[in-house]
């Protein structure tokens, strides 16, 4: 099995920074794709960014200049740091991952959760 473990979240005020982390251990043979998404209260969940094994990257408009999604591939741990936070940013956010497993298949798992609250 692959496991998710997410770290980072917290209570902030507007303008100020926070950074996550989510790193995955388990039978993995390979990570392709590490991922954060999040859910705010009667929203559906989003994609924030996400991060491929070959670095490739992508972000949501909202966050686009504010937000940086970074990956250590040694380790199997993505990195979001978010800057100039604000008050829309608060939500839930999950960190997702997908590769293979150390039986060759196909596997996409799900952090916990961490929150993030932006006061204003």
């Amino acid at each position: 099995q692959v496991h998710l473990v997410e770290s980072g979240g917290g209570l902030v005020q507007a303008g100020e920074s926070l950074r996550l982390s989510c790193a995955a251990s388990g039978s993995i043979f390979r990570v392709n794709t590490m991922g954060w998404y999040r859910q705010a209260p009667g929203k559906q969940r989003e994609l924030v960014a996400s991060f491929t094994s070959r670095g490739n990257t992508n972000y949501t408009d909202s966050v686009k200049g504010r937000f940086t999604i970074s990956g250590d591939n040694a380790k199997n741990t993505v990195y979001l740091q978010m800057n100039s936070l604000k008050p829309e940013d608060t939500a839930v956010y999950y960190c997702n991952a997908g590769g293979i497993n150390a039986s060759f298949r196909y596997f996409e798992v799900w952090g916990q959760g961490t929150l993030v609250t932006v006061s204003s």
